[in-house]
């Protein structure tokens, strides 16, 4: 399967939100917040009264978590929403898989960081990348070589030859033609084996300058995208020296 393939797999199996007893302002500001997390908001219920309102979150009809709208707004009366990241994270904090329907480079970038970042925290294990095109990978080596100046961080980066190669010192370097490497952003940190640490984000362009795609917590779903780099263009033996590709 490849990375476009998995894209697609994770954006099929689309969530639904659906919040009872929910002013029409507050329906409104949660669909706006989780259109681009492609979940689906829907409303049940009658407004006003003294029903207490919450949010159930729903994929393939089965019921994944129950949430007062207070919690989820952070608002104690849940007639105006307030939304700040740890609110709506108690829907997102239960999708193994969030997925996005266009972001922009700007927040592409940073969505990276902070993989990157908590590679960078960890200091060991691998983080892999996929930058599209060399060009785009220059403007990234100097974040890079920080990254792999860390001794124990086996650091990779991949890229279509599109532009000069760039020296990037501690970096493994691959350049691919393959049309996913030349389409898809991706980082990939996988924990140094600990599940708990395991992270990606991973997007193809089907627009300019808009990414799809989807970031993931979920262990198996990190280690396959490991599998699937080191399947389709080699891996690196201990001495740092690419294999080939079986």
């Amino acid at each position: 399967m490849s990375l476009p393939e998995l894209i697609a797999g994770v954006e099929a199996h689309r969530a639904t939100l659906t919040v009872y007893h929910a002013p029409e302002a507050v329906r409104a500001e949660l669909a706006e917040r989780f259109a681009d997390r492609n979940v689906e908001v829907a409303h049940s219920g009658v407004t006003g009264g003294d029903e207490t309102g919450f949010a159930l979150l729903r994929r393939d009809g089965e019921v994944i978590s129950a949430t007062p709208l207070a919690d989820l707004l952070g608002d104690p009366e849940a007639t105006t929403p307030s939304f700040d990241r740890r609110s709506y994270r108690a829907v997102l904090d239960h999708l193994d898989e969030t997925l996005f329907t266009s972001f922009s480079t700007a927040r592409m970038v940073a969505a990276s960081r902070e993989i990157e970042d908590r590679a960078w925290r960890r200091g060991e294990g691998t983080l892999s990348a996929g930058f599209q095109t060399l060009d785009v990978f220059a403007d990234q080596t100097d974040v890079y070589e920080t990254l792999g100046s860390e001794k124990a961080l086996d650091v990779h980066a991949y890229a279509a030859p599109e532009g000069e190669v760039p020296d990037c010192d501690g970096v493994t370097l691959h350049v691919e033609r393959a049309p996913e490497v030349r389409d898809s952003w991706f980082v990939a940190y996988d924990g140094n084996g600990r599940d708990a640490d395991k992270c990606l984000l991973l997007a193809e362009e089907r627009q300019p300058g808009r990414f799809y795609g989807f970031w993931s917590y979920d262990p198996a779903t990190v280690d396959y995208v490991f599998d699937h780099l080191a399947d389709a263009y080699g891996r690196v033996d201990a001495d740092g020296e690419p294999d080939a590709v079986a």
